[in-house]
């Protein structure tokens, strides 16, 4: 019996299958309802298992986190392509300045479900009390 059991908190939530569910903008409880509504507003109720998901406080990790990835892939890439093939700088920008927006709008809701279902996962604030 693991420490939350014996706790009186339930049982375990495992963290990967969770975060692969808030990838896909599920969720985190039953793996089917979805997170979103619009494209980063979390509802407050899964509509299928109605599990309460209003507890998150993701707030701006997704952002600082979508800037992490996108500014370590495409800031070597960008140098690969400035030294291999020299592109006129106009052309340069125009290609990673689409390139860098078309990642940041995929990652951001797919980093804010995997945030989201972390805390649920975790029983970070308020997801692991009982309800009542």
């Amino acid at each position: 019996m693991s420490e939350n059991t014996q706790a009186g908190v339930g049982e375990d939530r495992p963290l990967y299958p969770s975060l692969w569910k808030g990838w896909r903008r599920k969720c985190p409880n039953c793996g089917s309802g979805p997170l979103l509504k619009g494209y980063l507003k979390v509802r407050d109720t899964c509509p299928v298992c109605h599990e309460e998901l209003h507890h998150q406080r993701a707030d701006d990790g997704p952002a600082y986190l979508t800037i992490l990835i996108v500014g370590h892939l495409m800031a070597p890439i960008l140098l690969l392509a400035f030294e291999i093939w020299r592109p006129d700088p106009l052309v340069l920008f125009t290609i990673f300045t689409i390139g860098c927006v078309a990642l940041s709008l995929y990652l951001l809701p797919r980093l804010k479900g995997a945030m989201v279902a972390l805390q649920w996962s975790k029983r970070m604030h308020g997801f692991g009390r009982a309800k009542g």
